[in-house]
């Protein structure tokens, strides 16, 4: 069982109790009601939460206090492990931006929807470029030499357009920090 499904129940049930239903908890986790029979039997056998039946057809849960020390454990772990890759995208842009800078970019684009357009911003202001957020690419030829267009990760370029000074933000993410070189080219 996918432990991301444990913690999804464990805080509902946490969130939710005394009213919630193990319908209504498989409607939060998109789980079947089978499987999260299964997963609250299995949170019950670990200690996480107990199951009291209030009548025929009623269930109470609650999550004890074992199950709230993992809710915090798994939720830190994960706050861990998005600070580590919040750092990680900051350097990557930073040493993007940067490159950009000394190739002489003095603008960029930032084209459609990001949840990383904070990062882009503050790395494109430490590199001394102005920032530009556009909901759809500009037409081409009325931006200039000096403007780089970075699609957001929810933006697909144009499978057809490879032209420098394009990429993906995404894309660019992935790669080893450090490792542009020709990569202005989508």
């Amino acid at each position: 069982m996918d432990k991301n499904q444990e913690l999804q129940l464990l805080e509902a049930i946490y969130n939710n109790s005394p009213k919630v239903r193990q319908r209504d908890l498989a409607e939060i986790a998109g789980l079947s009601l089978g499987m999260t029979n299964a997963i609250l039997k299995r949170l019950t056998e670990k200690g996480w939460i107990t199951i009291r039946r209030l009548n025929s057809r009623n269930v109470r849960y609650a999550v004890t206090p074992e199950g709230i020390e993992e809710i915090l454990r798994r939720s830190y772990g994960y706050f861990k492990r998005t600070i580590k890759h919040v750092v990680r995208y900051r350097t990557t842009l930073e040493q993007f931006t940067a490159e950009l800078g000394r190739e002489g970019y003095h603008r960029l684009i930032l084209v459609g929807k990001s949840d990383l357009d904070f990062i882009v911003e503050h790395a494109a202001v430490k590199a001394g470029l102005m920032l530009e957020k556009r909901r759809n690419v500009p037409d081409p030829g009325t931006t200039g030499d000096d403007v780089f267009l970075l699609y957001g990760e929810e933006t697909r370029p144009d499978p057809l357009a490879s032209v420098p000074g394009v990429d993906y933000l995404g894309r660019l993410l992935m790669r080893h920090p450090g490792a542009f070189g020709q990569r202005h080219v989508v």
